[in-house]
């Protein structure tokens, strides 16, 4: 297989994330200060109470982490037995959120997962006897829920999910019911088993922020896990966040400020999937039959304006952004035959695409420290 890898690019330049922006954090208040230091340290927290029942799998948890804080879903590609499920529902006890799962097969209907009319019987002047429609809500009236195998369900099943990851509501019987605040779709899918599954349809894909890998733990974590889960007992997890805490984090990741520049690269990446744009590299029209389109970008920034809170900063770098790139883009361009025959998949163009799109920094900022240091050498940023 000849390799159509392209030279690599000394593309990133910028400024460390301390000189992102220069007086962002000076113009912060006391109580947003206090916020974005009490939401670095709960994560440090959640992840070690969670890290007493899943070993290892600290980036799956990190984007999980990120994608509820900012609003987004996730889907999970596994193989069984990496305690997906496990992991998901040990978050959820240590967030104080309710937690439902649903198994997807083949026979499962849209109004089990929405809820359905049901006949009911009640009081009508004084006596019984009076009948009436009333509705009785499906498990995805929670705060997080689970689709375990989302792909062996039929389209029109998986269809039922959209309009609430999408508008944070459902509608059935003609009558709009509004889903709990925080929402959160956290779907698995089995990528060896194809007989039998159905493929999410791309605009359904389009609606999960995240599309994270759950690979294999490493010998040592491997040898820990067979050890605990042989044990005659599991740890309880303890709530450290409350639901109204959450949501107050979830406002808060809309106000850190992005510069110019750093959303130029994120909108740059995204147009650079895109066969027929003037900008993308020359391998892209050769392995892709179709881009990103704008919610890539959208997402990019929101993943890492929660993942900078989460931090304890608050401020966007580049290196946030290209931190999110695989999670975010993989599941949102589709490679042609060719590349698929040669063997290439989303996640090698990626890597492609990152050492190809250079970083442009804008002339207009005003440079803090590091950027004076720089000087004359941001216009050296290969084009």
């Amino acid at each position: 297989m000849t390799s159509n890898k392209p030279a690599s690019l000394p593309i990133d330049l910028s400024p460390r994330d301390t000189a992102e922006h220069d007086s962002s954090e000076n113009e912060l208040s006391e109580d947003t200060v206090e916020l974005v230091a009490a939401l670095a340290g709960t994560r440090r927290r959640l992840l070690e109470e969670v890290g007493q029942v899943i070993v290892g799998q600290s980036d799956v948890l990190d984007q999980v982490l990120t994608a509820l804080f900012a609003k987004g879903h996730c889907v999970m590609t596994g193989v069984p037995g990496l305690a997906k499920t496990l992991m998901v529902s040990s978050l959820t006890k240590t967030l104080s959120l309710d937690f439902k799962r649903i198994q997807f097969t083949p026979d499962l209907m849209p109004t089990d997962i929405t809820g359905t009319m049901v006949l009911a019987e009640g009081d009508h002047n004084g006596g019984r006897g009076h009948r009436s429609f009333a509705f009785q809500s499906g498990p995805i009236f929670t705060n997080m829920l689970l689709a375990d195998e989302i792909n062996r369900t039929p389209p029109k099943t998986q269809a039922a999910l959209l309009e609430g990851m999408q508008e944070r509501r459902v509608t059935v019987g003609g009558v709009t019911h509004p889903l709990p605040e925080p929402f959160l779709v956290l779907a698995t899918q089995n990528p060896i088993e194809q007989e039998g599954t159905y493929t999410l349809p791309e605009a359904q894909l389009d609606r999960f922020l995240f599309m994270i890998n759950v690979d294999y733990p490493s010998l040592d974590e491997e040898q820990k896990i067979l050890i605990r889960t042989t044990l005659d007992s599991t740890p309880s997890l303890e709530a450290m966040l409350t639901r109204e805490q959450i949501m107050r984090f979830q406002n808060l990741v809309r106000r850190v400020p992005v510069s110019p520049y750093v959303a130029n690269y994120a909108a740059r990446l995204a147009r650079s999937t895109r066969p027929d744009d003037s900008i993308a590299p020359d391998f892209i029209p050769k392995w892709v039959q179709w881009g990103c389109g704008p919610r890539a970008g959208q997402a990019l920034l929101l993943a890492a304006k929660s993942h900078v809170l989460l931090s304890g900063r608050f401020n966007v770098s580049v290196r946030d952004i290209r931190k999110f790139v695989h999670p975010v883009f993989r599941h949102r361009f589709g490679l042609n035959f060719t590349a698929v025959s040669e063997g290439y998949d989303t996640d090698t163009i990626i890597d492609w695409l990152l050492e190809s799109v250079p970083v442009i920094h804008d002339d207009q900022r005003k440079p803090g420290l590091l950027g004076k240091l720089w000087g004359g050498t941001k216009k050296a940023a290969v084009q």
